[in-house]
Parts: C-alpha cells; sequence; structure tokens
C-alpha cells in the first residue's frame, strides 16, 4: 500500500482524479487501527482493481478534516475523482466488515 506521502503531492484530489482509489485513514497511536492492518495486504490482494493509498490522519488533518474523517480506521472509496462510498467511524474493523463495506460499493 502507498502512503500519500509517496506521491510528492499535497492534494488528494489530484492523485485520485483518475482511477479507482480505496483510501485508508489511520494513526500510529490508535489500536484499532493496528487491529486491521494485519488484514490490509489481504484485502488490497482481493480488491487488486483498486489503488490503496495509506493516510496518517494525524499527518494529514487538514485534509480528514475537508473528508469529515475524524474517526479512525476509516476507509473511502473514489472512482475518477468522486467519492462512490464511506466507512467512516471510530469502531473497531474486521476483514470482513471492510470485504461488505467495499462489496456493497462496487455492487450497486
Amino acid at each position: 500500500m502507498k502512503k500519500f506521502e509517496d506521491f510528492g503531492v499535497n492534494d488528494y484530489k489530484e492523485v485520485t482524479k483518475n482511477g479507482k482509489f480505496i483510501l485508508f485513514f489511520y494513526a500510529d497511536w490508535c489500536p484499532d487501527c493496528k487491529f486491521i492492518e494485519p488484514k490490509l495486504p489481504e484485502l488490497e490482494d482481493e480488491y487488486s482493481d483498486f489503488q490503496w493509498i495509506s493516510f496518517n490522519r494525524d499527518n494529514n488533518m487538514d485534509m480528514a478534516r475537508d473528508l469529515g474523517i475524524m474517526g479512525i480506521p476509516s476507509f473511502v472509496i473514489i472512482e475518477n475523482g468522486q467519492e462512490i462510498g464511506r466507512l467512516v467511524n471510530k469502531d473497531r474493523k474486521t476483514k470482513e466488515e471492510v470485504e461488505n463495506f467495499v462489496n456493497s460499493v462496487i455492487n450497486k
């Protein structure tokens, strides 16, 4: 999974304007983020038609605020610059919950 900082730009809209993306918001201190992190490679493989990008919320607070991301871990799906789904709250998430979320968005 690429980190937002790997792109060398400050605007997530520029990065996500073409293609399909799943954005993962986390913080280093967040135990619920640490809970889902080991499953992220499996999720990336399962949904490989999406580019996965991680955002450390604490390092990107302006963007998180702009997107309304206060609870973590959270996931946002963007296709060609448009948000098409979000799983944003402060609850612990299982791999199955993330799969159900992604499937509900892509199977609309």
